[in-house]
């Protein structure tokens, strides 16, 4: 039987045939970011990219934390997708445009992280402890909220004309940012808007405290079944 080593970087496949062989079991990338694997793609300081790089810094790893970054690769996709991430300094930003894309084996793994992701398969914590635990509900399982369930879900949040900006289906995130897309009834106000996208375009674009938007999906209904992805979110971005 062929051994595989476990390298300081290891890409996706190198990951994932040692996990495979620690577990007995097959590892896919997908399977590898929904134990929490948390993935890295080093970046050289470039002019285009200058807003990821403190003074001095000239290379490090950008982290893949955004949810829907890590869906794009769980989905698949050949290439890494960053439209929003950590820069050099540790602090959130997002990332002009349509983002940075990178081909596929730019990703990578830390040593540390997969030991730990494996200590943790292994030692799993006792059942009272987790059991509290929301589950993550991930957007591809919801499909979004209409217009006026939106402006009444984060009325009062901030000093932002909300309601004109959804009326013009403009996006906060890239093209279309936080809208998902028209659903079946057609009409003027057809789109459907992806809530915790869109809570985090309101506070990053438009200065929306972070505080009222937790407290918008901690106290409204229509934000529920929101909840856990807002949560996770916060969580992978340290929030």
């Amino acid at each position: 039987m062929t051994s595989h080593p476990l390298p300081y970087r290891a890409t996706a496949l190198e990951a994932c045939a040692w996990l495979a062989e620690q577990t007995g079991s097959p590892w896919t990338l997908a399977r590898l970011l929904e134990q929490g694997g948390l993935p890295f793609v080093w970046l050289d300081c470039s002019e285009a990219w200058a807003e990821l790089f403190h003074d001095g810094v000239m290379r490090y790893a950008a982290p893949v934390v955004f949810i829907e970054d890590k869906q794009h690769l769980a989905s698949g996709a050949g290439d890494v997708w960053l439209r929003f991430t950590r820069d050099s300094g540790n602090l959130p930003i997002e990332l002009k445009g349509q983002g940075l894309r990178v081909p596929l084996d730019g990703l990578h793994f830390q040593e540390r992280d997969l030991l730990r992701l494996l200590k943790e398969l292994r030692h799993p914590q006792p059942a009272e402890e987790t059991a509290e635990k929301a589950p993550v509900v991930l957007p591809s399982a919801l499909k979004g909220l209409g217009r006026e369930q939106i402006l009444m879900a984060f009325a009062g949040v901030g000093k932002v004309d909300l309601d004109q900006g959804l009326a013009s289906g403009v996006g906060i995130f890239g093209d279309d940012g936080a809208r998902v897309r028209k659903n079946s009834r057609g009409g003027k106000n057809s789109h459907l808007w992806h809530p915790v996208t869109l809570a985090f375009g309101l506070h990053d674009v438009h200065r929306v405290p972070m505080a009222h938007l937790k407290k918008a999906f901690a106290t409204q209904p229509l934000l529920r079944e929101w909840k856990a992805d807002w949560l996770e979110s916060l969580r992978l971005l340290g929030e």
